[in-house]
């Protein structure tokens, strides 16, 4: 009888990844496909993303683009969205890749909305020159993308490919000499550790540091928080973007604080979850894509005195345009109204249900029927274009720690986000990420601690993976929660003349002073309250022990707060998204980027 050595079985490396929107999902996906072995922690259910709730559609220029449109305009489109802070790079790299990431969704089971001569439907929105924007659902996007990617998460969780932690609050990352080597985490009142090779951040955004926002409850700076306590460089922080069109209602308003701008209503009611009574609505900029207008209280079109593309403008323009027309009419406490009768006199009875089929819904159910009334609208918070320093690799500063998605800063969005291409910035640096965790060696850093720009294209897994290994044992250990202080909801003033600290009280603050119209004087103010609050918190470290997961969340708050205020008092120009009264003249040209990096 002949023996048989074993079969040589090479390690399976694990990659941790914390988040489960778009670039989570997409990224889980990819690496367990080649072969790694994935453990994905969300802090609520799969569906609690801001990717859930992207209506917009996702940009890209496919093999078969609309007439006129190329890569180049793109590219172009999105270095003009981004006020010239664009890296051009980073750039170029997310507007080329695209139509592959596009295909890989598809592979996933995503499917996008078809055309009448069977093409994939192509819809127009703010300052894009041409048509690329794919939608799912119509106004479903986010939704149906994030469906069908987790619908492939759990099929494979339930062949043992992926082990899913939900209810999994990530609280530290792990580090031995130098490099992040696992994450603890809540989970069942309980703290737990769990080692890997590397880690990728796929937290979202911090929409909750405001008080009025388009984000669910769980956005809450958490990934942002993590890397800095782990030594990792953030940049851009100042640009912090809002989106103009969020339903507002008398009986609405966001949670206190008067900013330039914005008031609360007398006799309006409060939601402390997220400024509201009930979920925010956010209202596409596709609708205004479609031909939809915004006028003031006395009907009248304004946008077209602002700025030559009127409501297809960037994000900021039109949010600051309806701050600034607000106060000149002598109502800062007021909102204007979204006038989409236009796109049924244009284009027929029922347009606007087959084409946004969920917002007609919603609107509906909040009084409003939008084929003859107007709609009142004010800006909310939306998106970070801000975060997590990273090469085209989606390597941060810290070797073993990934970033991609809105946690990151690749540079892509510059001072302000082009429509559409925040999902698609997830794909393709996700998935970048996991090709570097998978083909990159273990070369990472450069010299100054600057991520390296990658010299040439690694495999491309939107295209090319195939099913992979099963994944070896994945027990994380578990350790016993140990008793530790906790931030809570407030804490305890030090100086007994301020308000104390609370998620609440720092909203208000936040609006009011940091909000879309911004002044040395409103920031400086800010400043002081946030010093005087982390005297008594101390955002920076987290105390061992602490299994409170509403004072972490207070904690990655507060320390979101302070980095972004910083950022905004040393940028004393007005840029993009970033607009001071005392310095508002914009002057800009397509130059290369100068962040603020923060290490």
């Amino acid at each position: 009888m002949v023996s048989r050595e074993p079969a040589f079985r090479p390690r399976v490396p694990r990659l941790i990844v914390v988040g489960s929107g778009i670039a989570g999902l997409y990224a889980s996906l990819l690496a367990v496909d080649s072969g790694a072995s994935v453990v994905l922690l969300t802090k609520g259910e799969l569906n609690e993303s801001n990717t859930w709730y992207a209506q917009g559609g996702i940009s890209a220029v496919l093999d078969r683009p609309a007439p006129g449109d190329t890569i180049a305009a793109h590219v172009q489109d999105t270095l003009q969205a981004g006020a010239g802070h664009c890296d051009a790079a980073a750039v170029q790299v997310l507007c080329t890749e695209a139509r592959h990431d596009i295909a890989g969704l598809q592979r996933f089971g995503a499917h996008f909305d078809i055309a009448g001569d069977g093409g994939p439907a192509l819809g127009l929105e703010a300052a894009h020159s041409a048509p690329r924007i794919l939608h799912a659902g119509g106004d479903a996007t986010g939704a149906r993308i994030a469906a069908a990617l987790i619908r492939s998460v759990l099929a494979r969780q339930a062949d043992g490919k992926i082990t899913l932690l939900s209810g999994a609050q990530a609280t530290a990352l792990r580090l031995s000499s130098g490099r992040v080597d696992g994450v603890e985490y809540l989970r069942d009142g309980r703290q737990h550790t769990l080692m890997g090779d590397a880690l990728l951040l796929a937290t979202g955004g911090a929409g909750q540091v405001f008080a009025q926002t388009t984000n669910p409850a769980v956005a809450t700076a958490d990934g942002l928080a993590l890397a800095v306590r782990a030594g990792a460089a953030v940049a851009d922080l100042e640009f912090f973007q809002f989106h103009p069109t969020c339903l507002a209602q008398e009986g609405r308003v966001q949670e206190g604080g008067v900013q330039e701008g914005w008031a609360e209503e007398a006799g309006a009611t409060r939601d402390t979850n997220n400024g509201l009574n009930g979920e925010p609505l956010l209202i596409s900029e596709a609708v205004r894509g479609e031909g939809a207008v915004l006028v003031d209280a006395g009907g009248r079109r304004f946008m077209t005195a602002y700025h030559r593309d009127a409501e297809l403008a960037p994000r900021d323009v039109v949010s600051r345009s309806i701050a600034l027309h607000l106060a000149k009419l002598g109502d800062p406490n007021g909102h204007v109204y979204l006038d989409a009768r236009v796109i049924e006199q244009a284009k027929g009875p029922g347009f606007l249900a087959r084409r946004f089929p969920t917002l007609t819904r919603r609107i509906l159910d909040a009084g409003f029927d939008w084929t003859r009334d107007l709609v009142p609208v004010a800006p909310a918070a939306h998106y970070w274009m801000g975060g997590v320093v990273t090469d085209l690799l989606g390597r941060t500063t810290v070797p073993g720690l990934y970033a991609a998605g809105e946690v990151a800063c690749t540079g892509v969005q510059g001072a302000n986000r082009l429509a559409s291409n925040s999902l698609l910035e997830g794909l393709v640096f996700g998935r970048r990420a996991v090709e570097s965790f998978l083909f990159g060696g273990s070369d990472w850093g450069a010299p100054g601690g600057a991520p390296p720009r990658t010299p040439h294209d690694p495999p491309n897994l939107a295209s090319s993976a195939d099913e992979g290994l099963a994944p070896s044992e994945l027990f994380p250990s578990n350790t016993a929660a140990e008793p530790g202080v906790s931030a809570g909801s407030t804490a305890a003033s030090s100086d007994g003349g301020k308000e104390v600290f609370s998620r609440e009280a720092l909203r208000r603050l936040m609006t009011a002073k940091a909000g879309v119209l911004r002044s040395g004087k409103l920031l400086t103010e800010a400043a002081e309250t946030l010093d005087r609050w982390t005297a008594v918190v101390h955002p920076d470290a987290v105390p061992a022990g602490n299994a409170d997961p509403v004072g972490h969340e207070d904690r990655n708050l507060l320390l979101a707060a302070r980095l972004l205020v910083a950022a905004a008092l040393d940028r004393t120009e007005s840029l993009g998204a970033h607009y001071r009264s005392d310095e508002p003249e914009e002057a800009y040209a397509l130059r290369p980027k100068a962040s603020l990096v923060r290490d």
